[in-house]
């Protein structure tokens, strides 16, 4: 599939087509912010996600969250490519014990970094009970909850649905203790169209964005602290959607809506050259 990008070169405008990684787009970031491409997925194939990129969470334990759904691994029910786009899907369907499928795909020894920015092209799900997410863990063995750090790129729950959400969990900032620091946005059509939802992180702060306009940033207090720091290692990304939990499932799920999908245009990874 072909992905068609227009951009202004040398002062005049050009339609340029370009298959995978070559989209003006991306070489509009690499010359405005010094910043390489560094991994990819752009969907251009069909079937299960690529091996190669993508791992998975499995079991429905509730995911200390509450949460209702059976992340499965390696089910196309569950998530699949077609047309150029990741489809995460969330099913009413018993699955061992559990009311409903989802699937939640990780990088974590595929695609693990420190620093840079993250681009996430996605059209979200609708819905009561619904808790779509792209967001980052470290990539330690084993993991630290909070102490080891959390990025979170976007949440979406959809009882409030066009608030997007950005939040960092750390050792002394998380939701547990009601210490997290984030901010959120209103974005009214995140169910009908697609939006770039974005992080940059290096040494000095971790700034959030929706289609390039920022609206949280965290800083380093440069106390040495990893409570309040963690994110001087390599974090990885995940993206899965959650069906009712503490915070998707705190005015129910509407069980008429499902099954509801998470679109991914592209993911892309770029760090300083």
């Amino acid at each position: 599939m072909l992905k068609s990008f227009t951009c202004l070169q040398y002062g005049f405008p050009t339609l340029i087509l370009f298959i995978g990684l070559l989209s003006c787009k991306k070489e509009s970031l690499v010359h405005k912010k010094g910043y390489q491409l560094v991994w990819s997925d752009e969907f251009e194939y069909k079937g299960l996600p690529d091996p190669a990129r993508w791992g998975y969470g499995e079991g429905g334990n509730g995911w200390g969250n509450h949460e209702l759904q059976y992340y499965t691994r390696e089910r196309i029910e569950n998530a699949h490519v077609e047309n150029g786009v990741l489809r995460i899907e969330a099913r009413k369907e018993k699955f061992n014990q559990n009311e409903y499928t989802s699937a939640r795909l990780h990088t974590k020894g595929k695609g693990d970094w420190m620093y840079g920015r993250i681009d996430v092209k996605a059209k979200l799900p609708s819905g009561k009970g619904t808790w779509p997410a792209i967001w980052m863990l470290a990539s330690t063995t084993p993991l630290k909850w909070p102490d080891d750090g959390e990025l979170d790129i976007m949440e979406h729950v959809g009882y409030d649905q066009g608030v997007i959400h950005a939040n960092i969990h750390t050792k002394a900032y998380n939701h547990t203790i009601g210490t997290n620091k984030g901010n959120q946005l209103s974005v009214s059509d995140v169910s009908s169209a697609f939006h770039v939802y974005s992080m940059e992180w290096d040494e000095e702060k971790i700034t959030f964005f929706i289609d390039d306009k920022s609206y949280f940033t965290f800083t380093n207090d440069k106390q040495n602290n990893s409570a309040t720091w963690p994110y001087n290692q390599k974090f990885h990304l995940l993206l899965n959607i959650a069906i009712g939990g503490d915070w998707g499932g705190k005015e129910g799920v509407d069980t008429s809506i499902f099954p509801q999908t998470m679109e991914v245009d592209y993911v892309r990874v770029y760090q300083k050259k």
